[in-house]
């Protein structure tokens, strides 16, 4: 596991920005929240020219079970912050369809997408964002969840009763797959997860983020690492 520490959000993210470009990646799963979505406007605003975006198969970590156009999509945010903004083509952006009223359904669906598009049957993604809860929860995957203990589905759909809601979200055994898992994780409501995370017991949902044949990456700034051993 490797840890890099930044001086606050604007710099975590910049970093960020550097690690995707220097990675070139061809398919990589994007995650929602305030520290990725300043990762993509660095992206669009600094790198324009300096990644190959038609190479690349975009995908999401997870979704909310909203249409495209919604506030709290995941896809909104990185399309008006990132992929409207540069040369990628429309059928290179893999997003979840939030909007079917039956979120098992566009799971499925999603697993399939991920399935066909890499041609692979346990795809093994070049680079996957991750975000963390203050609850220790990873893409949609929660506390408590049955999700945890998905072995078969690449894609899921669980009832998350904190938000009344369900979501869409990759499991563990598509996540831990990947070639390079990021964490982006910034602010001081975050210190005392992160401490318990990377310090404590295995008790939540982002402990189990641990690639198989692949690496994992903590990239916080000063406030959400304050609590860290040094």
């Amino acid at each position: 596991m490797n840890k890099t520490i930044f001086a606050d959000p604007e710099e975590l993210a910049r970093g960020a920005a550097e690690y995707f470009v220097a990675q070139m990646p061809e398919t990589v799963a994007l995650s929602g929240g305030s520290t990725p979505k300043l990762m993509f406007q660095i992206l669009a605003d600094q790198f324009r020219d300096e990644v190959a975006w038609s190479r690349i198969q975009f995908f999401w970590s997870d979704e909310r079970h909203v249409p495209p156009d919604h506030p709290e999509s995941n896809y909104r945010m990185a399309n008006e912050a990132l992929l409207s903004n540069v040369p990628v083509a429309s059928e290179n952006v893999h997003r979840v369809h939030g909007e079917n009223p039956n979120a098992a359904d566009a799971a499925s669906e999603y697993e399939e997408t991920v399935i066909a598009v890499t041609k692979q049957p346990l795809p093994r993604l070049d680079l996957i964002f991750l975000g963390l809860g203050t609850d220790g929860h990873t893409a949609s995957i929660f506390p408590g969840s049955e999700v945890l203990h998905e072995t078969k589905r690449l894609v899921a759909a669980p009832y998350v009763e904190k938000f009344k809601s369900y979501r869409i979200t990759m499991t563990l055994p598509l996540l831990n797959n990947g070639a390079a898992i990021v964490f982006l994780v910034s602010g001081a409501e975050k210190a005392e997860i992160v401490k318990e995370v990377l310090e404590g017991e295995n008790k939540y949902p982002a402990e189990a983020v641990n690639p198989t044949n692949g690496e994992l990456i903590w990239m916080l700034d000063k406030e959400a690492a304050a609590y860290l051993s040094r």
